[in-house]
């Protein structure tokens, strides 16, 4: 395997595509060496599906599309990023009882914080911006 990896998928800003991008997620995470049975790949399946979801819905229709990326750096981090071309960064939302949405980056945060990870939002080259979790990367055992 190569120190270092990176994968990217545009996709159009579209509920149909949260989907294809869950399952991309998971094709690749295969194909670099974690089980599908492995906690770490459920987790990035989830935490795909809330990101891509925001850049779907909170973009305003102001995001065509989006892009997911994964890197694998060396033999220690994974970073899996959602990038979309609305300038606005995510708000936190109040998590009233009634409410049916705005809970998604408070999935995301906590997952990533219990994995040992860290959540950073990034200007995106072009314009808009990323929202990046970044895990240690914990493969099968060789051997």
């Amino acid at each position: 395997m190569a120190d270092n990896q990176e994968v990217t998928l545009t996709l159009p800003s579209e509920p149909a595509s949260v989907t294809t991008a869950r399952r991309h997620v998971t094709d690749v995470l295969l194909s670099w060496g974690l089980s599908e049975r492995a906690e770490t790949v459920d987790m990035l399946r989830l935490i795909v599906s809330e990101l891509a979801t925001n850049a779907v819905q909170h973009t305003c229709g102001q995001s065509p599309s989006f892009t997911v990326e994964l890197r694998l750096e060396g033999t220690e981090r994974l970073r899996l990023g959602v990038t979309d071309s609305h300038p606005r960064r995510p708000r936190r939302l109040p998590a009233a009882v009634q409410q049916d949405n705005g809970r998604g980056l408070v999935i995301v945060r906590s997952l990533t914080a219990e994995s040992g990870g860290r959540m950073a939002v990034t200007p995106a080259r072009h314009g808009g911006k990323t929202v990046w979790v970044e895990l240690p990367w914990q493969p099968l055992p060789t051997g």
